[in-house]
């Protein structure tokens, strides 16, 4: 597995649908998620769609990003242009493009109409299932089966990586998982992403540790 450095310019009319963004950031949560999880990704997004800029031939692509995250005054599903966020974020910025087998997958409209309707219904970020699905340690505790911090799935809200890995489910790139026990890390662990990612902005020493070897049906349960 290979990290490369790269511009957004040069990025921007390769990524599509389904393409996850991992972000690590500088704030106190983000601090906190990273430390909790053992690595540098504290958050992450995927891209909704890209659109074509008719009135503009000389840039003619722009993505959209979906994610679950404070943001134009809301707390939760929010869609916005990523060239916008990649500007005015301050941390590191990394692009995990999907393998051409988890592309051929995923039925683009299926994706795209479930992420669209979370965003639709202005779900709101769901701060408890977050911070219980980074504290694993207790997972395998007896108790009913799970430990305290076990998450059962609930779409009632989200938090990051449970609206990315439950929008990559709906649109069948990945099997069956339980969403809401996915850590942004796993998900930028899952072995459904190109050999190579790109790192778009921030400290080059950062790395995304174990990328693209885990099977996403570890987390079925």
């Amino acid at each position: 597995m290979a990290v490369e450095q790269i511009f957004y310019r040069d990025a921007r009319s390769m990524m599509k649908p389904g393409d996850v963004i991992a972000f690590g950031g500088k704030g106190e949560f983000s601090e906190i998620i990273k430390f909790a999880t053992f690595s540098e990704v504290s958050h992450v997004g995927v891209i909704l769609q890209t659109q074509v800029m008719k009135e503009d031939p000389t840039d003619r692509f722009f993505n959209q990003i979906i994610e679950s995250t404070s943001l134009n005054g809301f707390n939760g599903v929010n869609i916005s242009r990523f060239s916008d966020r990649l500007s005015t974020y301050n941390g590191e910025l990394w692009w995990l493009p999907l393998s051409d087998d988890s592309r051929t997958k995923l039925d683009a409209k299926k994706f795209y109409d479930f992420l669209f309707n979370e965003a639709k219904e202005k779900k709101a970020y769901d701060m408890p299932q977050a911070i219980k699905s980074a504290l694993d340690a207790l997972d395998n505790l007896p108790v009913f089966g799970h430990g305290p911090t076990y998450n059962k799935e609930d779409f009632s809200k989200f938090f990051c990586s449970e609206l990315v890995a439950a929008g990559l489910e709906a649109g069948g790139a990945i099997s069956t998982v339980n969403a809401s026990e996915v850590t942004p890390i796993d998900l930028c662990r899952w072995n459904i992403y190109s050999e190579t990612y790109y790192q778009l902005k921030g400290d080059k020493n950062k790395k995304i540790t174990r990328y693209n070897t885990l099977s996403p049906t570890d987390w079925n349960t």
